[in-house]
């Protein structure tokens, strides 16, 4: 049971780690298409999409829902800090992910846009 426990962690920490990644990477992709379309200047759009939607991958990779606050709650109230290292890894994960995709646009487009 407790193998079958961590092969589900290591399979959810990747899926985090790639659902931030690709949720960056298309979603500043696919606006730098409608950026296209519209007029504008792409690559700038493109890089501005990637700062902004940093924090939105990093959502949809951790389930965009109350879960991992009731985990943390659960972890702290019930005495279960596995929850709670489980719940700080996978944003870890999501993290990774968002820095990785954020990396590779500023490579792409290498734009320096100030915050």
């Amino acid at each position: 049971m407790d193998s079958m426990n961590q092969a589900g962690f290591i399979t959810t920490f990747i899926q985090s780690y790639f659902i931030s990644l690709g949720v960056l990477l298309g979603g500043a992709l696919i606006g730098g298409i409608a950026s296209f379309l519209t007029g504008q200047p792409v690559l700038t759009t493109i890089a501005r999409l990637s700062s902004s939607l940093r924090i939105w991958a990093i959502v949809a990779a951790i389930g965009g829902t109350f879960d991992p606050i009731y985990q943390f709650e659960r972890g702290i109230f019930d005495g279960q800090t596995k929850d709670i290292i489980k719940q700080i890894l996978f944003i870890l994960s999501a993290l990774g992910g968002a820095q990785t995709g954020a990396l590779l646009i500023d490579w792409f487009t290498q734009e320096f846009i100030p915050s």
